[in-house]
């Protein structure tokens, strides 16, 4: 079966100030409790904010290191999950599930992209 990896992107400058909301909280639980069972999910994960992270670039045969904030970028990775389904149709309806559990007035996106077996 093929994988999927999602990565949730963010707007690190428009997260809400508190914490997630209980029922939120609760919410994604039960989402990923089902997900698991499922046999789906193989690991997920929210990560750090870009201030704790660092960029690295090739480039005229150098690297080079930038750490963060990255502020000149909109959207980031806020989290990922690593996913086996069926097709390309079950990982989209399984990452529509987990948008939808967040609140209206959140700004949330996810890209869905299959992993190439080698």
């Amino acid at each position: 079966m093929p994988r999927f990896l999602t990565m949730i992107r963010i707007n690190e400058q428009d997260l809400p100030p508190e914490n997630f909301p209980p029922e939120f909280e609760q919410r994604m639980g039960a989402l990923l409790e089902e997900i698991t069972k499922a046999g789906v999910m193989l690991d997920t994960a929210g990560l750090l904010p870009t201030s704790e992270g660092t960029r690295l670039s090739w480039s005229g045969g150098k690297i080079s290191y930038t750490d963060g904030p990255f502020t000149e970028t909109k959207e980031v990775v806020g989290g990922y999950s690593l996913s086996q389904c069926k097709d390309k149709a079950e990982a989209i309806e399984w990452t529509r599930r987990f948008l939808e559990i967040h609140p209206a007035e959140w700004n949330v996106s996810a890209e869905v992209r299959e992993i190439q077996e080698m």
